[in-house]
């Protein structure tokens, strides 16, 4: 009988994501929610979207959904779960709550009555309960209570899907690699000349966003490097659904092949241009990459065929993350010296200079550039002197952004 699943996602991605799973799973319906997508599936279903999502930050099944008052309510939803299709004894499990206008006063005792209800019905079937392990669980759970009703998830993926499996070497704010994939997904790049062209991020930091460019450029799976919680879940674990898993790993590792577009990745710091090349080789990117070192404000355009159009995918430093380097390092430097005060936050020339440098050494290409800013600064299309043709709503984490697009045309150009 297929499960409900609820795959959560960033705000502002639930309509990528939607696009995303269709293509996944073309025969399943898939209907947008407040904060992610839904479906239904089966167990070949929910083991095809860990290996094949880009965008989710989960797989979530559905395993009980009612209303509630208290926490006895919630100790009486878990119980109508028949856990011991699930786990055994011998698994541990983790509960974790998340609430929106919850009237209950502690979310932590309301996990804890979902841990008693499952342990409960274990004990009552075999006489044994399994006990909690809050760091590598094998069954994950996850409470959400809204202000009347609950629902109780059983997490197929375990860790958050972001991490891919990679990623050793990073920087002082690295970007998830599932928003990564909503800004390649948002501009439409999908590594072929028709959709995106070439690709090139300035300021590539550990280099998150080329190596999610490049592995979808080559086709890898995100979720190919990496396992996940349901494989030691009841329902996955039989030799016919182990099978199956290895035949959804065998059919994606078959279909890699070299990239047919150009990626270009560089920053002003060459000990995180380190970073990025070790990354990508950890991702099996490497060679599809192009690493360099440079300031985002002078290294100039990547040598591009003239029939061959490019983007620029920047997710710059700003406020709540790090400070910016090179060139507009230096210049605010010399603004704080020159101040008596404390002129830390105020605002540098790196975004209206680094919109020169793109006018100057982006325009020139026969088949053109676009240009895709990521920034919680709304009024940036006036700081950088251009008009945006579009602004996507993302969030960054807590921060909310705008994914800027800007189309840099022969002539834009000011004398």
């Amino acid at each position: 009988m297929p499960l409900p699943i609820f795959l959560p996602c960033a705000a502002g991605v639930e309509a990528l994501l939607a696009e995303e799973v269709q293509r996944i799973l073309p025969k399943h319906p898939v209907h947008e929610a407040r904060g992610g997508v839904a479906l239904e599936g089966d167990p070949l279903a929910v083991m095809t979207l860990n290996l094949e999502s880009r965008l989710a930050q989960r797989v979530l099944l559905e395993v009980a959904h009612g209303s509630y008052r208290d926490e006895n309510d919630i100790y009486e939803l878990a119980r109508t779960v028949e856990w011991t299709q699930w786990i055994t004894p011998e698994h541990t499990l983790r509960v974790d709550t998340t609430a929106h206008r919850s009237p209950l006063r502690s979310l932590n005792f309301a996990a804890l009555r979902v841990k008693d209800a499952v342990c409960d019905v274990l004990r009552d079937a075999t006489g044994e309960r399994p006990s909690v392990d809050t760091r590598q669980p094998d069954l994950q759970l996850v409470l959400h209570l809204g202000e009347q009703e609950a629902t109780l998830y059983v997490d197929s993926s375990g860790e958050s899907l972001f991490k891919r499996g990679w990623r050793e070497d990073k920087g002082d704010a690295p970007l998830k690699e599932t928003l990564a994939a909503a800004m390649l997904a948002a501009a439409g790049w999908r590594g072929t000349p028709e959709a995106g062209g070439a690709l090139h991020d300035p300021c590539c930091g550990s280099g998150t966003i080329a190596i999610e460019a490049a592995q979808i450029a080559c086709g890898i799976a995100p979720g190919l490097k990496r396992r996940f919680a349901f494989e030691r879940l009841l329902p996955f674990i039989s030799d016919e659904m182990r099978a199956e898993v290895q035949r959804l790993r065998s059919h994606a590792q078959a279909r890699i092949h070299a990239s047919v577009v150009p990626i270009f990745a560089s920053d002003v710091s060459f000990r995180m241009v380190d970073f990025a090349r070790r990354n990508a080789q950890r991702a099996g990117v490497e060679a599809a990459i192009t690493f360099n070192g440079g300031d985002a404000l002078e290294r100039p355009a990547p040598a591009l065929p003239d029939g061959l159009a490019g983007t620029l995918m920047v997710n710059p430093p700003y406020g709540e993350r790090i400070d910016v380097a090179g060139k507009a390092a230096r210049r605010a430097d010399e603004e704080r010296s020159a101040d008596d005060g404390d002129n830390r936050h105020a605002p540098s020339d790196f975004f209206p200079r680094l919109a020169a440098h793109w006018k100057r050494a982006y325009t020139q290409h026969p088949a053109g550039w676009t240009a895709y800013v990521l920034s919680p600064d709304m009024k940036l299309p006036g700081a950088m002197r251009l008009k945006e043709s579009r602004r996507v709503p993302m969030w960054n984490g807590p921060i909310e952004c705008r994914l800027f697009r800007f189309d840099l045309v022969a002539g834009s150009a000011r004398k």
